[in-house]
């Protein structure tokens, strides 16, 4: 089954430069094209696609914003696309349940690489994104713990615990196997488990969640 997906960016050329070279792939399908926030929204309510990539910076609807209806409304994965990887906005549109955070000199192949991460329900961001969403953490108010953050974590056991430590390490399944000792099946239990208690979607919102309670502590 092809992977449906709605792409959403206010520049003509990059919209059809991304929708060329996404269509032009076997397993997905580009059932729409948005040149605003708006636009985009009304795509996915029409075409209920799996996979959103939008641009953050557009008209009438910003790209976050646009995000957080599609989050709220429907299953459909957002994917981020922008020139821009300012804090503010990685922080933003992370919060607003986007899976994947994508700059836009990102090459072809990890383009397409990153919509069938993001489709097959896992998330995704550039390491440069990744460094500067830690670095957000490392100061300022989102350095304090919450208390609100913290409290939900009473729900985990120890080792969902520290499988949600690891994770917010950026680490891998199989990397979380080696350094726990059990199996890769083991720890997608761990992790299927801890987002089910913690009401989050993905790994994403999990290593958001590990720095707002205080579980981890950037540079330690």
């Amino acid at each position: 089954m092809s992977v449906r997906i709605v792409v959403a960016d206010d520049q003509e050329l990059v919209r059809g430069g991304f929708a060329m070279i996404l269509d032009a792939q076997p397993d997905i399908d580009v059932v729409a094209e948005a040149g605003d926030g708006v636009a985009a929204v009304a795509a996915v309510r029409e075409h209920d696609p799996d996979v959103l990539l939008l641009d953050i910076r557009m008209p009438r609807m910003d790209g976050i914003e646009a995000a957080g209806i599609v989050c709220a409304e429907t299953g459909c994965r957002v994917l981020m696309l922008t020139t821009f990887d300012h804090d503010d906005y990685v922080y933003d549109a992370l919060r607003t349940g986007a899976s994947g955070f994508l700059l836009k000199d990102v090459r072809r192949d990890e383009l397409v690489n990153a919509v069938r991460v993001v489709a097959a329900g896992e998330a995704l961001l550039a390491p440069t994104v990744t460094r500067r969403l830690i670095s957000q953490f490392a100061a300022g108010p989102a350095a304090r713990p919450r208390q609100a953050a913290a409290g939900a974590l009473e729900a985990l056991t120890a080792r969902e615990r520290e499988t949600l430590q690891l994770i917010a390490r950026g680490l891998s399944n199989a990397e979380i196997a080696e350094a726990m000792v059990v199996s890769e099946h083991t720890v997608k239990t761990h992790v299927s488990n801890l987002l089910a208690k913690l009401g989050l979607r993905d790994r994403v919102q999990a290593v958001i969640a590990a720095y707002e309670s205080g579980l981890t502590v950037p540079g330690a």
